[in-house]
């Protein structure tokens, strides 16, 4: 399998859970914090990380931190 096939794999994985798709949308908005954008969701904090890993290996999103503020960013193009 080449990387590009690979990165396909990763991007369509993770646009195949509903949670994440509603996440990558409400990105679409604008950045938002971890917590804004878990605020809607009803589950644990470290579901919401392990969601958020897996749209970050995607490069469907991405971490930016400034002082104690994380910030989530959609990736338009993947």
């Amino acid at each position: 399998m080449d990387e590009r096939s690979g990165r396909l794999d990763a991007v369509f994985s993770a646009l195949a859970d509903p949670t994440r798709r509603e996440m990558l949308s409400r990105l679409t908005d604008g950045s938002m914090t971890v917590g804004e954008l878990a605020e809607p969701f009803e589950m644990s904090r470290p579901a919401i990380s392990q969601h958020l890993k897996v749209l970050e290996r995607a490069g469907l999103i991405e971490r930016t931190a400034t002082a104690q503020w994380l910030s989530l960013i959609h990736i338009s193009e993947p």
